[in-house]
């Protein structure tokens, strides 16, 4: 049964106030755990129809994830996009056994910066990420997770503005991301500083102060392929 939205901004209030404290503006903000994307049920059923494999790559997040064809990009055809333009990080645990059913050698996990942008507390979206490796290692022990960290915004690009004034935001979870990294024993790739120019996503790499174009999307390549991580 669909929560109504004050069940929402209640049950979004008290797990910030467990996670997280009272410490912060986006702790203290309405947010809303149930949100999922228009277009969430639609991509879930097509993922769910696809064959899995064990030696599938498999690349699972939001629209910075789904906006590119990963098998072209890589020249790899065990790729595979498991993005979803807009998810949360409980939008990926809510559909994550479609990822780990298969078995895949290898998930490349981007998520956060929509959870940022809807006033997710920071202690909240950390917990999902160590939710979200633990059910991997409990459902697919022999895949190796490797957790990207969240981008940075440009301002001066319009029209994100969700987006923006976030930056404390982003650089928080990308410092519990790394620590919880060691917790976990998983490979942390840190692209952030990768595209970041005068404190903001350099320009040349975004088409909206957000989303990647082309040269952000070689640019992602190149440090996964140079990392050898793939």
């Amino acid at each position: 049964m669909k929560l109504s939205l004050k069940k929402r901004i209640q049950a979004g209030f008290v797990v910030a106030c467990i996670l997280g404290g009272m410490s912060s503006q986006a702790q203290t903000t309405a947010w809303d755990s149930t949100y999922r994307p228009g277009s969430y049920a639609l991509k879930v059923d097509q993922f769910k129809s696809f064959p899995n494999s064990s030696k599938d790559i498999v690349f699972l997040g939001n629209s910075i994830t789904a906006g590119v064809d990963w098998t072209e990009l890589l020249q790899n055809p065990l790729a595979r996009n498991r993005g979803i333009s807009g998810d949360i990080t409980f939008g990926v645990l809510e559909r994550l056994h479609e990822v780990t059913e298969g078995k895949p050698q290898k998930v490349f996990i981007l998520i956060g910066t929509n959870d940022i942008s809807r006033n997710v507390p920071d202690a909240v979206i950390l917990d999902n990420y160590k939710r979200i490796i633990r059910q991997i290692k409990q459902e697919s022990p022999a895949t190796k997770i490797y957790f990207q960290t969240v981008l940075p915004v440009n301002s001066d690009v319009p029209p994100k503005k969700n987006h923006y004034g976030k930056d404390e935001h982003i650089a928080a979870v990308n410092e519990g991301l790394k620590k919880l990294g060691k917790e976990e024993r998983i490979t942390i790739i840190d692209l952030h500083p990768h595209f970041l120019k005068d404190g903001k996503l350099d320009k040349t790499l975004t088409y909206d102060g957000l989303h990647l174009n082309i040269n952000g999307y070689r640019l992602w390549a190149k440090i996964l392929n140079e990392g050898k991580y793939l």
